[in-house]
């Protein structure tokens, strides 16, 4: 830290303990400290910002309460632990946060005593917490847990599960509910939405205003009657307000409590600390709060890349290929407009899956379910039933949350249903939770499901097509992060042939096969190569299920060599397909080698870092080809 004391307060501390001792201005002089600091390092760095200045206070008031890290804190996703993160000793390194080798974006118990938990998807906070206090019982323990949960994780129904449990339990611990009405866009709470809608409803207003008039006129019996209104206004709100469900599922429920005033949250933690059983603190807080920027955007500034701190804007990138994202988005458009039946939906990510462009232009065929990605599944297939045709646009490691409802709602009854998972493969900064590397491998046991991957942005809206098109029940497109390649979009769309590939580049050497995002390095490896004497065939394999045997079988009969490649794990992925098809069959002398994401859990970096570590680039693809054309007993290899 500067010796300029920048930051008069936030310079004096490390860890919580150091400033357990602070009086009441200290505190708020450490908020705005904490504040400005995390505004000062995410320009420059990029980031989670929104969700973070949201929380300061909450994070600085629950650190000075509690005795953390013998005291557990627990933060559904992590979003807004970024003021955690800089009072628990990581401040000095928060400049290398979601870099290589860097900080994490999220909790990771790895990386500090203080991050208790792990998370990088919504919902999960209490029912980790609830395990804790189980195993505090259990151990004989004497730690608090307390669970702080953002208003968008509460879309998602593992909250209730837990909250259901807990209250069966009565065990000792605290929810935070930090209530910001946004959790990435603006939420669809609809239990928070129904009180403020109410409250603020001009008929209700104005009751509320003629009955004070009324009362003013009658002296001493006026303001009884004023205080029997206010009784019965509270009454109601206790009827109305998000307390009532928290009550019943068994928390005893403290608020609304304004979740920046440092004073207040601070008497409040101190006074639940050690009350029995589950209680629940309801705060409410401002995304963004503290930077007009922030606070003025839509989305509240919630991930940014590097800005101008004064303006809060990103420079604009020179024009490049669209990304897949909107190229797909633009494509779901079009399509809807010729087919009335189509309608899309999404869990709570409209901007990051590209359905934007379908909720502003026609907001009657989107839908946005929440962060519930299973009643999202199982809500398409109800729609499929009746003579839709859904798309499920999602991360790729955010249907992991819905494999059940795949397997069971939509394809063992047959139903057509479209699932495009954006951010397939190695994703870049947001790390091992959001790699998208295991679709392959799960969507590909799944009997009667159809798998594809785009070689481009143009490839990309035809697969769209066909998946719109076919007829023959679930089908799956997945595509990666980022910009596409540049390709021409051709107007319209075609078809393309369930399970055929296409050969790119002939070669006689050895085969590469490839699938999606790897097709353009396989591409450029082979090139280099052939300035080396060594000749590649290059096949966009397209389909991942079904495969293209009878390619297989030729490619079988022409070449000792085949190296498969995909950005998915090596276990279960395209390459064991194609192993596996190899398998019964009789080529004897064919070698194949499976190049992939290795079995183990990938840390976050750019593209670019990660893609290069892991050898998928195409040096990479490269140095494997020549690993084994040089190997004196070819193999199959991860």
């Amino acid at each position: 830290m500067s010796g300029q004391q920048l930051y008069p307060y936030l310079d004096r501390i490390n860890v919580p303990a150091d400033f357990r001792t602070f009086d009441a201005a200290e505190l708020k002089g450490l908020c705005n400290d904490v504040r400005e600091f995390l505004i000062e390092v995410i320009s420059r760095t990029g980031g989670h910002l929104g969700a973070g200045l949201g929380a300061v206070e909450l994070a600085v008031a629950l650190h000075y309460v509690f005795n953390t890290p013998h005291d557990k804190l627990v933060w559904d996703v992590g979003h807004q632990a970024y003021p955690h993160k800089i009072l628990t000793g990581r401040k000095n390194r928060l400049d290398t946060i979601r870099q290589y080798k860097g900080l994490s974006g999220f909790l990771k118990r790895t990386e500090s005593e203080y991050d208790t938990f792990g998370a990088g998807h919504a919902s999960t906070a209490i029912s980790a917490a609830l395990g804790m206090v189980a195993a505090r019982e259990t151990t004989g323990g004497d730690f608090k847990v307390v669970a702080i949960v953002g208003d968008g994780s509460m879309t998602g129904g593992m909250v209730y599960e837990g909250m259901n449990n807990a209250g069966i339990m009565k065990k000792d611990m605290i929810v935070v509910l930090n209530d910001n009405n946004m959790s990435i866009a603006p939420n669809v709470w609809a239990i928070s939405n129904y009180f403020t809608e109410l409250i603020a409803d001009p008929r209700y207003n104005r009751l509320k205003k003629n009955v004070y008039e009324l009362t003013g006129k009658l002296d001493t019996w006026g303001d009884r009657i004023r205080k029997v209104t206010a009784r019965l206004e509270g009454g109601l709100k206790v009827v109305i307000t998000p307390g009532m469900l928290f009550e019943a599922l068994g928390f005893r429920y403290f608020g609304p409590i304004n979740g920046h005033n440092i004073t207040q949250l601070v008497r409040i933690f101190q006074e639940v600390r050690n009350l029995e059983g589950p209680i629940l603190v309801h705060t409410i807080t401002q995304k963004g709060k503290g930077y007009k920027p922030a606070e003025e955007d839509e989305q509240r500034l919630h991930g940014v890349t590097p800005f101008d701190k004064v303006t809060g804007r990103s420079p604009k990138k020179a024009g490049g290929p669209p990304a897949y994202t909107k190229v797909f988005g633009s494509a779901v458009v079009e399509l809807a407009r010729q087919k009335p039946n189509l309608v899309a939906l999404t869990a709570a990510m409209p901007d990051g899956t590209g359905l934007d462009q379908l909720q502003r232009e026609l907001p009657e065929r989107f839908y946005d379910v929440g962060i519930a990605e299973q009643h999202g599944v199982t809500f398409a297939a109800g729609l499929a039933t009746q003579g839709c045709i859904p798309i499920v646009a999602v991360y790729s490691s955010f249907l992991q949350r819905a494999y059940d409802q795949i397997i069971h709602d939509v394809a063992l009854q047959h139903l057509h249903v479209v699932f495009a998972l954006d951010r397939a493969g190695v994703v870049g900064a947001d790390g091992p939770t959001h790699h998208g590397v295991f679709d392959l491998s799960y969507l590909r046991a799944i009997p009667g499901m159809v798998i594809m991957a785009p070689k481009d942005e143009s490839e990309l809206r035809d697969m769209l097509y066909t998946a719109v098109t076919h007829t023959g029940g679930p089908i799956a497109l997945r595509y990666p992060r980022g910009s596409g390649l540049g390709v021409p979009l051709k107007p319209g769309f075609d078809a393309l042939p369930i399970g055929k590939s296409e050969i790119i580049r002939t070669g006689s050497d050895i085969a590469l096969l490839a699938v999606g995002e790897l097709v353009a390095p396989a591409f450029q490896a082979a090139t280099t190569l052939a300035e080396e004497g060594i000749h590649c065939e290059v096949v966009n394999m397209r389909f991942v299920k079904p495969l293209d045997t009878v390619l297989l079988d030729e490619i079988a009969e022409r070449f000792p060599y085949v190296v498969t490649l995909e950005n998915n794990s090596v276990l279960g992925g395209f390459g064991s397909a194609v192993c596996e098809y190899y398998a019964q069959r009789e080529h004897k002398d064919l070698h194949v080698t499976v190049h992939g994401v290795p079995d183990r859990f990938v840390d976050h970096g750019s593209p670019a870092e990660l893609a290069a570590e892991l050898g998928l680039d195409s040096p990479g693809i490269a140095a494997v080809v020549r690993s084994v054309l040089h190997a004196p007993t070819p193999h199959i290899a991860g």
